[in-house]
């Protein structure tokens, strides 16, 4: 039997292909890169007809961002977002809905960054833009 591309990208990345972890990355990366909540991505498992607790989403998106697949973006402390593009790049905020948007190409620069103590590095930043609506138009 040939593994699927799913199945490989897990292995690949060192986790065990278990039936909830490939049906997870399957509606995760299936659509190309996109931002989901554990709430977001646990309802479109129910929306397929499939059975994984909130709990199990919760702890298989932990499980993709530690082993390099998702990348975890905290927004306001209590709301997480878990983001499949993991390379180096910034966010637009859309407050209202609660809606999440890669900034691409743009040269973001951040001045007067604080010293690192001694022995670490910075490795990246991480910024995100808020937006609400423009009341003018």
């Amino acid at each position: 039997m040939t593994a699927t591309p799913t199945v490989e990208r897990l292995r690949s990345a060192g986790l065990r292909p278990t039936r909830q972890r490939v049906l997870l990355a399957e509606l995760l990366f299936g659509k190309g890169d996109r931002h989901v909540s554990a709430e977001m991505l646990h309802g479109e498992v129910l929306d397929v007809g499939e059975q994984v607790s909130l709990a199990t989403v919760y702890n298989t998106l932990h499980q993709f961002t530690d082993a390099g697949l998702l990348r975890e973006l905290a927004i306001d402390g209590s709301k997480a977002y878990f983001d499949t593009n993991v390379s180096n790049h910034n966010h637009f905020f859309i407050e209202d809905r609660g809606e999440l948007i890669d900034i691409h190409g743009e040269n973001i620069r951040v001045d007067g960054l604080p010293q690192p103590p001694e022995g670490m590095r910075i490795s990246h930043i991480d910024v995100v833009v808020r937006l609400v609506p423009d009341k003018k138009k």
